[in-house]
């Protein structure tokens, strides 16, 4: 696959990008890219265990699926999604031999694209076009690999053997679709699970084979509510939900760090008050915990909820706390790193290749990585270097597309010798 048609690729998923557990549009693209290569495809609540959904808001999901079709998505695609995002490509050789399974995620991250001409998608003529969803992490490049490696294989068919499984996950941004799929069981056949991650500081040419550093987290909303009064004539009748909130924000980047390892807390959201002379009856915010271990994640957490109780008693306030999305550790498996490596080396495309990175984030493929690695297979997280023009999340985001072909060709190449793997 040429690069041009790579970049077409990524530029369209950039276009539309479609935040977590809303990627109708995308899903549908890809399972009709797919399904002509010859698949067995598979969508939306067909790949994942409903009871393992986290942070996914029902009530928005007409109203996407109502964008997403006017935008270009297949009527039947989106029919047989039933109203859950996401995909599994399934390439059977017919022939007898390893399961070997790549995942991408496809979710967009809730931001805001910055919009002036120093800013290459936006000055090119492909940057987002739904407002608060905007491809700044990469994952439009992750789908633009992933529907590369496809045909790569699909026109390899007769040279592979064993079973090729492509997941196109939904909600990775915020932890909250990993799960799901690990759940439903679809891995429980794979001998081998590999994904990758552009960028991450690493810049173009380079590239590691396995991370360190996968860092366990728990996203949640606060709902505090207190009681409305007018600000000047009674302000000792009310009780002040932002306050309270304040005092939590504040309170919660406070926490100490752990001694045992890398630890980190953040408030992202917080909305509150109905006007200037009233005292705010409702406040929200929306929190991350996150620790190095399960122990420091524990910690962390339960740091947090005391300090989300106290600053609610300490206003009169009640509060209640919503579970949007977790993830645990995870590690790529040292062997599998150095094949990784070897092939990575043999296609020719690298300039420096390392073993471990230490990534220093979280991401819930986690959950797949343990879910193959408990079943007795093996799976890594790879790490495919790309210069970028801002930090991960950032609205001016943007990534060296050269990278793709780099990505198509060394995930290929290495299904292509995993599947001759014999244990």
């Amino acid at each position: 696959m040429r690069l041009e048609e790579l970049i077409k690729l990524r530029r369209d998923f950039h276009k539309y990008a479609e935040a977590g557990w809303c990627e109708f549009r995308t899903t549908s693209v890809i399972a009709e890219f797919l399904s002509n290569l010859g698949y067995d495809v598979k969508v939306g609540r067909e790949i994942l265990d409903e009871s393992s959904v986290m942070g996914r808001d029902e009530s928005v999901i007409p109203k996407e699926i109502e964008r997403a079709t006017k935008q270009g998505a297949d009527p039947k695609w989106i029919e047989r999604m039933a109203g859950y995002t996401g995909a599994l490509a399934v390439l059977n050789t017919g022939k007898k031999g390893p399961t070997v399974a790549l995942r991408f995620d496809i979710d967009a991250v809730e931001v805001n694209e910055a919009k002036d001409d120093k800013h290459r998608p936006y000055r090119e003529g492909f940057s987002s076009v739904n407002p608060g969803a905007m491809h700044a992490c990469g994952h439009d490049g992750h789908a633009a690999i992933g529907l590369g490696v496809a045909r790569l294989l699909a026109e390899k068919k007769d040279s592979l053997r064993g079973k090729i499984k492509l997941i196109f996950q939904p909600a990775e941004e915020g932890v909250r679709g990993g799960k799901a799929i690990a759940e439903k069981g679809i891995l429980d056949d794979c001998d081998f699970l590999v994904a990758l991650h552009l960028g991450l500081g690493l810049s173009t040419g380079n590239m590691a084979g396995g991370v360190a550093g996968l860092l366990c987290t728990t996203k949640f909303d606060v709902f505090y509510k207190g009681k409305a009064s007018h600000a000047g004539a009674a302000p000792n009748e009310g009780r002040n939900a932002l306050l309270g909130a304040a005092n939590a924000a504040i309170n919660l980047h406070g926490i100490a760090p752990h001694r045992n390892g890398t630890s980190r807390v953040n408030v992202g959201v917080l909305h509150a008050g109905e006007g200037r002379n009233v005292v705010p009856p409702h406040a929200m915010f929306k929190v991350e915990t996150r620790g190095e271990t399960e122990e420091i994640a524990s910690y962390m957490y339960q740091r947090a909820m005391k300090i989300v109780e106290s600053c609610a008693l300490m206003y009169e306030l009640e509060w209640t706390v919503k579970q949007m999305g977790e993830s645990i550790t995870a590690k790529s498996d040292e062997d599998l790193v150095g094949l990784i490596c070897k092939v990575a080396k043999e296609t020719g495309e690298f300039d420096s290749i390392e073993s471990f990175y230490n990534m220093g984030g979280s991401d819930d493929f986690s959950w797949m990585m343990k879910r193959v690695q408990e079943k007795g297979g093996k799976a890594s997280y790879m790490v495919l270097g790309s210069d970028i023009e801002a930090g991960h999340h950032n609205e001016y985001f943007d990534f060296d597309e050269r990278s793709l072909l780099k990505g198509v060709v060394l995930m290929s190449q290495l299904v292509e010798k995993l599947s001759r793997f014999e244990s």
